[in-house]
This record gives structure tokens, sequence and C-alpha cells, in this order.
């Protein structure tokens, strides 16, 4: 019998939420106030409706931390993109299902540049769209939030989505990352984690936290 894969911790920044204006500080913030890896939100006004950076602001964080960089495309075609994105320093990059892409072929060619590959699904889409590519990913993500803007509330009906991602993983043997992004505090990421997320994506509760340290070890303790 295969033994379940049980992921570290992870606590996730998202620098969406930080200060436009200190991009590089805040990213280097992050890392010094104790996040594990930096989120990375690329939105196209097509996919989503708001608009965010693209792989030039990436590259210009690059050098003001070591953090992982777990970059989420929200964009309509990530496969005629990712590749800029794992040249400006993603050390990880998420995918869409919903995306108009073949999403197999954009996983396989992700992991062949040596990047960990992701793949997320909307609150509305549901699991059985994601698992026949479980076994190409490192990541799942769980999007708890309809994807777009920061500051929403936690979905509560996307836990479903999570247990069965972690049913799976135990069925097939695999060891993906289960990653839940929208509406993370200390209270819903409890929620999540009892369900099966180890990764914790969080923007407003962090960047926007008086004692940013204490806001992750919230994260990482919930």
């Amino acid at each position: 019998m295969t033994t379940p894969f049980l992921p570290p911790r992870i606590v996730a920044p998202s620098i969406l939420a930080s200060d436009y204006g200190k991009f590089g500080n805040e990213a280097a913030d992050a890392e010094a106030q104790g996040g594990d890896w930096l989120h990375l939100d690329v939105m196209d006004g097509h996919f989503v409706e708001n608009i965010s950076f693209g792989p030039g602001v990436v590259k210009a964080l690059r050098p003001h931390t070591n953090l992982f960089f777990d970059v989420h495309l929200m964009i309509t075609r990530p496969d005629h993109y990712w590749e800029a994105f794992a040249k400006a320093g993603a050390n990880g990059i998420t995918v869409h299902v919903e995306s108009h892409h073949d999403v197999r072929m954009t996983l396989k060619k992700i992991r062949e540049a040596g990047i960990k590959t992701g793949l997320a699904l909307n609150p509305s889409t549901p699991f059985e769209e994601v698992q026949p590519f479980l076994t190409d990913i490192d990541l799942l993500l769980v999007m708890t939030v309809v994807p777009g803007f920061g500051g929403q509330s936690f979905m509560r009906e996307t836990l479903p989505k999570i247990e069965a991602g972690v049913a799976e993983r135990n069925r097939q043997g695999l060891r993906y990352h289960i990653e839940v992004d929208g509406g993370i505090d200390a209270h819903t990421a409890a929620d999540a984690t009892r369900a099966g997320a180890n990764a914790l994506v969080a923007g407003t509760t962090i960047f926007k936290a008086t004692d940013r340290a204490a806001a992750i070890r919230s994260l990482r303790d919930a």
C-alpha cells in the first residue's frame, strides 16, 4: 500500500495585495517576515476582468528575493506566454484548465523547461475537469473565490474539491501540493487545511496586516 503524501505547510504571500509603488521592497519583506513562496497573479483582462502585470515585472522582482516564485497565469492563452514567465524567473507556473489551450501539452512543455507545473480550477468548474491531468502536475490550485479581484469572501462550497484532490492523490500515489487562493485568513485557512490543502495564498491578510510576521504565523499554525 502506498504511503499517503503529507506535504509541508506553505504560506504564499500574494504580491497583488502589496504596495505597487514598492514592489521590490514588498517582495523582500514577504521573505523577511517568513513567507515560503511569493504568489504572482497574472491577469490579462480576457480570462478574468482585471489586468495585473506581465513577465517584465516578474523579472524586475527576481533580484529582490530568493523566494520560490509561484506564478499563476489567469490568462486565455497560457501556452503562448508561459515561456516568457519561465525566462523571467518563475519557479512554478500554474495554468487554468478552463483556458484555451491543450492542457496536457502546456504542462508537458513547462515541465520540460525545468519549471514546476500547476493546474488551477475555478469555483464553478467540476473537479472531474482536472482529474485527467493529475499525473502531470506538481500543484493543484483550488480557487476559493471567483478569480480576478482581491478581497473576496472564501467560498466554502469549494472544500469538497480539496478533499477530492487529496483522495485522488492518495489513490494514485501522487505527490502534488494542494493550494488554495482567495479569502484566506486564519479561520478559512483552518477550514482549508482540514480539508487537505497545504499551500495557502494570502494577499490582504498578510500585506495589509500591521504585523506581517504574525499574520504569516497565524496561517502556518491554522
